[in-house]
């Protein structure tokens, strides 16, 4: 199995676990950010479509034929999802959470580009959405970068306290390992290996922070939700690392 399927199979994997978890759990908990979908008239409905969409976008991003197609109604369910993070971004322009909810939306929209252009057959039209997809990641992991420069108590909060020498000097490194990885994106120097060595990181998040959650604290929607982004998040900048030069 060549490199490029694995990243895809792990977003398209991580789709079907957060719909599926997503029309199990309705509450705030779990939706997070996409509760305005709920919301809206019709909204349940409206939201249990989207992730209805998901699932299916997922299951075709697991086999080639239907990758491309899969690649579109991903494309389109997340940016639905990005979209609907904006009223809040509006609402509340100084709350830095509401642009890092967008980013987390749009790190996902990135990774449907970069499927999309894996199956495209012109080399111009590939490698300009490859380009766009890598800069929009690059965006994406400058919030991740603040996100934990911001939050740096609760970040540390989440790194286990067993690991040596401290949950401030992990917190620290890879909150450095972001703005170096953003940096190498957005000049397009060493980026894939910058790419690659972020998405072990991220799941090394999944592994050390949110399994031993999962385990302790299998009741609380919140750490299922956030394991399946950082599944998702990992898929996502995979399929991005394959698609750059």
């Amino acid at each position: 199995m060549k490199a490029a399927q694995y990243g895809r199979i792990l977003f398209g994997a991580s789709a079907v676990f957060f719909g599926v978890i997503a029309l199990m759990w309705h509450d705030a908990s779990t939706w997070q950010e996409l509760w305005r979908i709920r919301t809206l008239p019709a909204g349940p409905i409206f939201g249990a479509c989207l992730m209805v969409a998901q699932i299916a976008g997922g299951v075709g991003l697991l086999f080639p034929r239907t990758a491309r197609p899969a690649s579109i109604v991903l494309g389109v369910v997340y940016t639905i999802f990005s979209l609907a993070s904006i009223p809040g971004i509006l609402a509340a322009p100084r709350v830095f959470g509401e642009y890092d909810g967008f980013f987390e939306q749009f790190c996902l929209l990135c990774g449907a580009i970069a499927v999309y252009a894996a199956t495209e057959t012109n080399a111009a039209q590939s490698s300009g959405l490859g380009r766009a997809a890598r800069i929009g990641l690059a965006l994406c992991t400058i919030s991740f970068t603040l996100a934990q420069a911001i939050y740096f108590r609760a970040t540390a909060g989440l790194v286990p306290a067993w690991i040596p020498p401290s949950q401030t000097f992990w917190t620290y490194l890879t909150t450095v390992a972001f703005a170096l990885a953003a940096l190498a994106m957005l000049l397009n120097v060493k980026a894939r290996l910058a790419i690659r060595l972020m998405i072990l990181m991220v799941l090394l998040f999944g592994v050390v922070v949110w399994i031993p959650l999962l385990v302790t604290q299998p009741g609380t929607h919140l750490n299922w939700s956030e394991f399946a982004l950082t599944l998702l998040i990992a898929g996502a900048a995979w399929a991005v690392a394959e698609v750059t030069a």
